[in-house]
Parts: C-alpha cells; sequence; structure tokens
C-alpha cells in the first residue's frame, strides 16, 4: 500500500472489473496454442465463414485446406522447420491467414513486414530476424528484389492480389490492376509463386506448439533508431486471447459468429491478435479491407453487410465519417465498436456515436504486451480514457523515481500478466530496461482515476503516433542526418484531426541551397511514408540542454504556443 489516505490504483482497477462483473484473475485459455484454438474452430464450425476479402469468403475448412497445401510446400520445397522466421509482406488479402495458419502447422515464427517498408527498414528487419522466407505481395516485390542481396532470406514467395479468386472476376481484376500499371513485371526464376505452391502435396510433419514457443516476432520501431523484435509467444497470445474475450463477453453478451470489419493491417499487432486470436476463438467472420484510405472501396466493401463489431481509429473514423455513403450503411447490428493504435479524439468518438449509434470502445496496449493492456467495457465507457486493465493484468503508476503513485497521481504506467513478452529478440540489456522484477514499464505517463480508468497524458519517450503507425523521432533523425547538406534535425509530433499527429521536422544545414522539397523526398526515399514529415521548417540552431542534447520538448512548447 502506499502513504496517506490515498487509493491504491491496482485496487481501484479491481473494483472496476467486479463491478462489471469480471473475475480480476487471468481467464483459463480456450486452448493451449493459437493452432490448437484455430484447429478447434475448423472441428466445429468449419462450414461457418472465417474471413472475406475482395468479394470471395472461404469457411474456416477452406482456409484450413489451403494452408494445409502451403504448409506442405515451405515443408517439403522450401526445407522450412519449426522454429524458422518468415517473413510476411502483404496486406489484407485472403492469404495472409492462410499463410500465418500454415505456418502455426510447421511452428514456424512468424515475421510480420509492414509491406511500406523501405530498402533500409526490410534489411534491418530480415537480418535482425534471421528470416529464411518471406512471402509477398507482387505490388511491393522490387523494393524487397533490391534489399534480397543484403540479407540472409532463401526464398522468395510472391503472390498476386488476384491468385485465389475465381474467374471471371480474375480476369476482371487483372485487367483493371494492369490498367492502373501496379503489376510489375517479375522474374521467370528465383521466385516461388503462390498458385504453384497450392499445387503442392499437403505432406509435413504435425508440429504440437509449447506455451512458452515464440509464435511471432513483432517489430516495435525502436527509441534508439533501431527496431527491436519483440518475443510474442504462445501463452503470452493466447493469455491476451482469453484476457480480451473475458472483456468484450460482460455482462453476459454472447459474441460467437459475430461479424467484423477488420480495415486495420494485419501487420500490426493489434489487428492481428484479432484476426487470428479473437476470430476464432469466438468462430467470427472479419472482412478485410486491403486498402482502407481507399474510401469508396472500402464502403462499397461493406455496404451489404450487417456486421456486428467494427475496428479502427481516429483518422479512418475520421475519413468514413466525412463520407456520405458510409453515412447511409446499416449500423442496427452494430455493437462494438473498437478503437486503439492511437488516441481517440472525443469530437470523433462523439461524431461515430452520432452517425452510427454505437459508442467506441478505447482500448490501450503495446506490442510488448501481446498487445492490449486495457479496454473500455462495452455498456461502460468512459470517452476520453483507455477504459479498465484486462482480467490478470495488475497495473501501477511510478514517478521518475520509481516511487508508487496512487489514484490521481502522475507517472509511468507499469504492467504485470501473462500477456507480457518473453522479450526483445536477442536484446536482453533493453529487455532487462524495460520489464523490471517482472512488471513490464510502458513508458507511457498515465493518470488513474477513482473508478480504475485509465487515462493517457503523455508518452514519456518523445514517440509520435501517425494514424497508428509508431514514428520513433530518433530514428527519423538518423535517417535525415545521412543528407550531406543536413547537420542537425529533430522531429516533434504535431496534433493532426484526422491522423492523430503527424511530423514535423527542424532542420539545420550546411547549404543555403537546401529546400523543403529536397529533404522530403530524400525522407520518401529512406523511410516508410507514414514516417515522412508533413512540415520542414529550417533553423539556425536547435535548442540544447547543457550537455547538448537537443531539447524536442521545447520544440514542442514552441509550436503549442503558436496554436494558442
Amino acid at each position: 500500500m502506499g502513504m496517506g489516505m490515498g487509493m491504491n490504483v491496482q485496487e481501484a482497477a479491481v473494483e472496476a472489473q467486479l463491478a462489471i462483473g469480471l473475475a480480476s484473475q487471468q481467464p483459463s485459455l480456450p486452448a493451449d496454442s493459437l493452432l490448437a484454438l484455430w484447429q478447434q474452430a475448423v472441428a466445429d464450425s468449419g462450414e461457418r465463414p472465417a474471413f472475406t476479402c475482395l468479394g470471395q469468403t472461404l469457411s474456416y475448412a477452406e482456409i484450413d485446406q489451403l494452408a494445409e497445401r502451403i504448409a506442405g510446400y515451405f515443408h517439403t520445397q522450401l526445407k522450412l522447420v519449426a522454429g524458422d522466421r518468415l517473413a510476411i509482406q502483404l496486406p489484407n488479402l485472403l492469404q495472409y491467414p492462410i499463410v500465418v495458419v500454415a505456418a502455426w502447422k510447421l511452428g514456424l515464427v512468424i515475421v510480420n513486414t509492414n509491406p511500406m517498408y523501405t530498402h533500409r527498414e526490410l534489411v534491418h528487419q530480415f537480418n535482425d530476424s534471421g528470416a529464411k522466407a518471406v512471402v509477398v505481395l507482387d505490388q511491393f516485390y522490387d523494393t524487397l528484389q533490391a534489399a534480397l542481396p543484403e540479407t540472409g532470406i532463401e526464398h522468395v514467395v510472391v503472390t498476386r492480389a488476384i491468385d485465389l479468386l475465381p474467374q471471371p472476376k480474375k480476369t476482371v481484376l487483372a485487367a483493371v490492376t494492369q490498367l492502373l500499371g501496379k503489376r510489375p513485371r517479375l522474374p521467370a526464376e528465383g521466385i516461388v509463386s503462390f498458385t504453384d505452391m497450392l499445387a503442392g502435396q499437403s505432406t509435413y510433419p504435425s508440429h504440437t506448439p509449447a506455451y512458452e514457443d515464440i509464435c511471432a516476432l513483432q517489430y516495435t520501431g525502436g527509441t534508439t533508431g533501431v527496431s527491436k523484435g519483440v518475443m510474442l509467444t504462445q501463452g503470452s497470445l493466447m493469455s491476451n486471447v482469453a484476457q480480451t474475450l473475458a472483456m468484450v463477453s460482460s455482462g453476459g453478451r454472447s459474441v460467437k459468429y459475430f461479424t467484423t470489419v477488420s480495415p486495420l493491417p494485419l501487420y500490426h499487432i493489434y489487428a492481428w491478435m484479432l484476426n487470428m486470436g479473437l476470430m476464432p476463438a469466438t468462430r467470427g467472420h472479419s472482412v478485410l479491407i486491403p486498402d482502407p484510405r481507399n474510401i469508396p472501396m472500402f464502403v462499397g466493401a461493406i455496404k451489404s453487410l450487417k456486421f456486428e463489431i467494427f475496428c479502427g481509429l481516429n483518422s479512418l473514423f475520421v475519413a468514413l465519417l466525412q463520407d456520405s455513403k458510409f453515412q447511409k450503411l446499416d449500423f442496427s447490428k452494430l455493437q462494438i465498436t473498437l478503437s486503439g493504435g492511437m488516441a481517440l479524439m472525443d469530437a470523433v468518438a462523439h461524431e461515430w456515436h452520432e452517425a452510427t449509434g454505437c459508442v467506441v470502445s478505447e482500448g490501450y496496449g503495446m506490442t510488448e504486451s501481446s498487445p492490449v493492456i486495457s479496454m473500455n467495457p462495452s455498456g461502460f465507457e468512459k470517452i476520453g480514457t483507455a477504459g479498465i486493465p484486462l482480467p490478470g493484468t495488475e497495473i501501477k503508476v511510478v514517478d521518475e523515481n520509481r516511487i508508487e503513485q496512487q489514484v490521481g497521481g502522475v507517472g509511468e504506467l507499469c504492467v504485470r500478466g501473462a500477456q507480457v513478452m518473453k522479450g526483445y529478440w536477442q536484446r536482453e540489456a533493453q529487455t532487462a530496461e524495460v520489464i523490471v522484477d517482472g512488471w513490464l514499464h510502458t513508458g507511457d505517463i498515465v493518470t488513474v482515476d477513482e473508478q480504475g480508468y485509465i487515462k493517457i497524458v503523455d508518452r514519456l519517450k518523445d514517440m509520435i503516433i501517425v494514424s497508428g503507425f509508431n514514428v520513433y523521432p530518433n530514428e527519423l533523425e538518423q535517417a535525415l542526418t545521412l543528407h550531406p547538406d543536413v547537420s542537425e534535425c529533430a522531429a516533434i509530433g504535431l496534433a493532426d484531426r484526422k491522423a492523430g499527429e503527424v511530423v514535423k521536422m527542424f532542420v539545420v544545414s550546411n547549404s543555403a541551397s537546401l529546400t523543403a522539397e529536397q529533404v522530403v523526398e530524400f525522407c520518401k526515399a529512406n523511410m516508410a511514408g507514414y514516417k515522412v514529415p508533413k512540415f520542414v521548417e529550417f533553423r539556425d540552431d536547435l535548442p540544447k540542454s547543457n550537455v547538448g542534447k537537443v531539447l524536442r520538448k521545447e520544440l514542442k512548447a514552441e509550436e503549442q504556443a503558436k496554436q494558442i
């Protein structure tokens, strides 16, 4: 217990759980591993729809049969064995869950790879993870091909968006993609086509995953410029599935067989866990949206659907609410809207509720916790907060001297629970920095109110979140200082209604001729699109501490003062 009359934050959290009929301890797991969970769903709900994309629906049994063939090819032709790392570089297509299930069947470790990654980012992730093979969409092959010689990748599997579509839909889409010029010419040899893999035999040794086995290496942006692989085990992911399931089913609600709209990218841990964990656990049906930025296509894909769950984040809600056709959709069945990945603006939450009749349930998590830590329970939402901790999740708030704070106090959120990662891949020192005595130090500044609800105040680590993607100033600064005319720079996040935050870069140049456009072009060539600064300002110098550390917070304060 802490000092004084204040209430302990964990006690407040337990009371909040009890108030909605949740036990505070870790709920029992629906299965021992994600593979076992998937097999249960195939056994009792094989004929039910599992995933829909581009107008095509595959059942649990159909996904499983296709995954069998892929697993057979991985084993017999590519010689992949349990523990090998497999990179998946795909947008939301039916191929994604098929490849993931195939990986589970062999005990491969999944390395989710953002298709937008540049050459530099790919080389780092593939070499750090030691990935042996990669599955990539043809549209992203060129960037990958350029990076390959610098990596240890032995096998490249290329798929096209149309590979699983039946004729004549295939012909139509092929004509469209050719017209748009989106399909690069693929080499005649040195790559494996996805369709060839499906023609193979489904013979492979059966694998039974253990609780401690690493299931995925999920890369975070690195605060020191180096992205780290988070080791997520079968146990941590399954624990999080059970915790989240208990929360969404609170108050005796059944979420079985629900249809979910899934626009968030599956390579992001929040969407991955929902689609590959929560969906099989509830025998749900997920509608995958390959390009959520194309709002007309997005709305067209869901206009004839009745859906119970919608997963999104602030920037997506903003874009949809501006679309008149979206406003006309049938929301009569919508029961749960989940928001995660970035802060939800109160005004946007209000607008969504007005338009759909459904209150947004905001959650909070991080890759290091598989990912969900807290969420707003349905029917007990408190707008502007990240909800209450999931059952089986202990929390404490500590100040800069690691002294525990009471309810209402402000400090860093620390978390303990079965969903916490095993550690960072091959980085013991960095693991020991964030997991101290079993507690995961989140790096986020929060306050917990008397009702046990967590409010995110700020980020300890200057991290910028652009449309749900973590952007680390250090990484951007390191990339930009490679430019010969840039002597120094500093990146900060500016509030943005649509994206939550956008990047502004302050540049000290040693050349009078360097322009903001050139800075942006250089950034585009060296970092993923969402990391590229929206604003560039040239300065003669940057504010620094007495030890010479650039003071980003001063730059941020200057920008905020301009807004007043």
